[in-house]
Parts: structure tokens; C-alpha cells; sequence
């Protein structure tokens, strides 16, 4: 597919903070962009990998993993262990594209694709932006499911709740504000490495289980792998990636309208800047697989081995806790799924939304007002509003959920091929276009995730 020449840029006002002049961005160059200790430096790094990777374990995710660790124990355990290179690298190359251009995976595929290509991927955002809603209802009814585990109100008043709130942050909030909340809202996710912690005594069986695979040749096996795959390595995770770097670009000292891309920084800023965001890809990364471990764990120490094996849903798996592991445990995990719900919603909705107005070239991202973005607010109010009325309607959350990860495993591959042509594109990327490594496991990652939406179709998994 051919390359379309670059666009001008617009001298439209859009109300974002004006574009510095070459003389202030010489003066951003000569200023560090991270000064003190090394642990302060680190801190001040994490941001969108952090947020990206606390966001891939919302309790649909939390869900499957824990139905990966009560039907089958720690057999299923290695997946933790051998999606971490895959999905740090998928994510560090969303990164690094929103790095080195200063653009959306929306727009670059606008430029990269012709008018087929560009029908397809528009296609493919409005089937993942439908997903994306019918997730947010079901991750709503976790919220409100947890907070009546936690006595505190029936599921669907604060599933209303949930959904009202998170929408008008997302509305009405500054991207400042927003950012804020969402790396505060990380932090339950801690709360599932504490029960593991608690509940597991035979650490070296988990170790074992962690670096030998323990593959069963049946269909429920086989069918759950995809699903740990698919709740893994989900689409909309790609385009919030970049979305989310650039919005951070854009507060920046030295952002605005443009956001200054690696190659307009001096070399010296421009080699820490992408050290360091990818240290934040990748601990975000680790995070997420951390906590995917500490669930298929703590279900398999306690779930599993007194033959619980039938969990629907994280509200459920909470409940079942409670017997084995004390209603402490219990409620830490419950608190650990309202807290991953309510920051998987609002990353869920923006997604598609980021997607669909990149490549309608209208403007999008939290930092521009109502009026400038009213194609990006709207899919987005779309989604947590639609997702909001759907979570009322008492339909079965998981049917909702296995019809997404059917979704989310067709298109998972498809989205891979427009991140990897992106990213290899030397008009577009520069000297940042992808080395070697990210090639492999970029591309070994379509491999896998096409195998697996084949295989999700051969075993019946529909």
C-alpha cells in the first residue's frame, strides 16, 4: 500500500497551547527533562505504560484469569511468563510511534494506508469501538457487583454511579486531573499480589509451573489459553498506548498544538526521553503480568484445589474466596476489581474514539475542549453512556464478555499489521522505525494472535 505525502499543517486556532518557537525549543533542549535522584526520575517517568498495562487487567480480564486458575490450577500459570516479551513490545512500539511523531496511530495509518486499507481499518475501530461498550457495560456490573460484595448498595445503583462519574471526569476533566486519577487508580490492583501472598504456600510448585509450560491437549484447555491470550493482548490497549503518550507530550513545558517529537529534541533529550518512556512501557507491562500471575495463583491455592472449578465472573471468584481464604482476603479482592474497573472504563471508551477521529482527521484527546473535539467527545460519551443504559438492562455479563474476547481475538491480529506497517515505515518513523527485535516480536505476536483467533474458531469457542 503507498505512502501519502505528508499533510500540511493547519493554522487553524485549535485552543490548545500555542506551537514554541525554535529558539524555545533550544531552550527545552538544554534543560534536562529529568533532574534528581534515580528513583525520583523513575517515578516521574511512570505514566502511560503504567496506566496501559494497570488497564489490561479490568475485571473482565480479572475474570478469565480467574477461571484460568480454579478449572485448571497452575497449569495455565507459563502464560504470564510468555506474554510479558510480546505484549512489553507491542506496547513499546505503539509508544514509540506517538515518540517520534508527535501522531496518533489514527492519523499515521491515514497517511500510511490507501482509501482500501483506510475502509478496512475504519471498519475494524467501529467493530472495536461496539466491543469496547459492550466491555465497559460488563466491567460496570463488576463495579457495582463488587461494591454489594462490600455491603455497600445493590449492583445496579452503583454501576449508574460508576458510569455517571467516570463521564463526566472524561468530559469535563483536564487531562492534568485525568492522569492523576488514573495512575491513582493503579494502585488496587497491589491488593491481588497481597492475597496471593497470603494464600499460597507451595512456592516452589509455582515456580516450576511458571517456567514449564504445562500445555493440556483438549478443548477447555486449549479454549482458555485463548482467552488469557485474547484478555492479554487486547486491540483497544494499542491505540490508548499512543493516545495517552501524546497527550502527556502535549502538557509538557514544551508541547502544545504539536507535540515535540524525538527528532526535533536535541540528541541528548531525545535518548533519555525514549529511555525512560520505555522503561515506563515496560514496568507497566511487568505490572500487568504481575498481576495476572498473582490471580491464576491465588484462585489455583484456593478455588482449585477444593474443586471450584466454574467462575463467571471476578464477583464471583471474590465470593468464593471467602470460605478458604477469610473475608479479608475477599474484600481485598473485590476492592482490587471496582479499582481496575473504574480505570479500564474510561480507557476502554477513549480507545476507539482516539482511533476513529485520528483517521477521520478531526481532532481528539482530553486536552482539547468539547468544541474543538466534538468527534472524540461524542464516541466517547457514546461509549460510557451506551455501555452505562446496557449495564442496566440486566443482560448475562458473560455472554457480554466471551462475545467481546471473540471480537478482540478476530481483530487483534489485523490491528497488529497496521501497528508493525506503521512502525516500519521509514517516512514516517525516521531513524525510530523498528530494529530487529521489535520486528521479531512484533511480528511473532501477529503469528500468534492470528493462530489464536483460528484456533478460537476450530475448538467451537464461539
Amino acid at each position: 500500500m503507498a505512502i501519502k505525502p505528508k499533510r500540511k499543517s493547519s493554522s487553524r486556532n485549535t485552543g490548545a497551547k500555542p506551537a514554541r518557537s525554535s529558539s524555545h525549543r533550544s531552550e527545552f533542549d538544554l534543560t534536562p527533562e529529568y533532574e534528581g535522584p534515580i528513583w525520583r526520575q523513575y517515578l516521574r517517568a511512570m505514566g502511560p505504560g503504567l496506566v496501559t498495562g494497570a488497564s489490561d487487567d479490568d475485571p473482565s480480564g480479572i475474570a478469565t484469569y480467574s477461571q484460568a486458575g480454579a478449572q485448571f490450577g497452575l497449569a495455565l500459570l507459563w502464560t504470564a511468563f510468555v506474554t510479558f516479551p510480546l505484549m512489553a513490545a507491542v506496547q513499546e512500539i505503539c509508544d514509540r510511534t506517538a515518540l517520534a511523531t508527535g501522531t496518533g496511530l489514527g492519523e499515521l495509518a491515514e497517511r500510511r494506508f490507501q482509501r482500501t486499507g483506510r475502509s478496512i481499518l475504519g471498519v475494524l475501530l467501529i467493530v472495536l469501538i461496539v466491543a469496547n461498550g459492550l466491555n465497559i457495560a460488563a466491567d460496570l456490573v463488576a463495579i457495582g457487583s463488587g461494591m454489594n460484595l462490600l455491603h455497600a448498595g445493590p449492583t445496579w445503583l452503583w454501576a449508574l454511579l460508576a458510569g455517571g462519574i467516570i463521564t463526566s471526569l472524561l468530559v469535563l476533566g483536564s487531562f492534568a486531573r485525568i492522569a492523576l486519577v488514573f495512575k491513582v487508580l493503579c494502585a488496587p490492583l497491589l491488593a491481588y499480589i497481597v492475597v496471593a501472598i497470603l494464600v499460597t504456600h507451595q512456592w516452589g510448585q509455582v515456580l516450576t509451573h511458571t517456567l514449564v509450560p504445562h500445555i493440556q491437549f483438549n478443548k477447555t484447555y486449549l479454549a482458555l489459553m485463548i482467552a488469557v491470550l485474547g484478555t492479554t493482548i487486547s486491540p483497544y490497549l494499542f491505540f490508548w498506548q499512543s493516545a495517552h503518550r501524546i497527550e502527556e507530550m502535549r502538557d509538557a513545558p514544551e508541547g502544545g498544538e504539536r507535540p515535540l517529537p524525538l527528532r526535533r529534541m536535541s540528541r541528548r533529550r531525545a535518548g533519555k526521553k525514549e529511555r525512560m518512556s520505555r522503561l515506563d512501557v515496560f514496568t507497566g507491562m511487568a505490572f500487568s503480568n504481575v498481576v495476572m500471575f498473582a490471580i491464576i495463583v491465588a484462585t489455583a491455592q484456593t478455588l482449585h484445589i477444593h474443586n471450584i472449578t466454574h467462575i463467571q465472573s471476578a464477583a464471583q471468584a471474590a465470593k468464593a474466596l471467602r470460605p478458604f481464604a477469610g473475608r479479608f482476603a475477599s474484600a481485598i479482592f473485590a476492592f482490587g476489581f471496582i479499582g481496575s474497573g473504574l480505570l479500564a472504563v474510561p480507557v476502554l471508551a477513549a480507545s476507539g474514539s482516539v482511533g476513529m477521529a485520528g483517521l477521520l482527521k478531526k481532532e481528539w484527546g482530553f486536552s482539547r475542549s468539547i468544541r474543538q473535539a466534538p468527534v472524540f467527545y461524542g464516541l466517547l460519551a457514546l461509549g460510557t453512556v451506551g455501555g452505562t443504559a446496557f449495564s442496566l438492562l440486566h443482560v448475562n455479563p458473560i455472554k457480554l464478555l466471551v462475545f467481546v474476547a471473540v471480537i478482540n481475538g478476530v481483530a487483534a491480529a489485523p490491528f497488529l499489521i497496521v501497528v508493525m506497517r506503521v512502525s516500519s515505515s521509514q517516512l514516517l518513523m525516521g531513524k525510530s522505525v523498528n530494529g530487529p527485535t521489535a520486528n521479531v516480536l512484533g511480528w511473532l505476536t501477529v503469528a500468534i494472535m492470528a493462530a489464536a483467533a483460528i484456533a478460537l474458531f476450530a475448538t467451537g469457542g464461539l
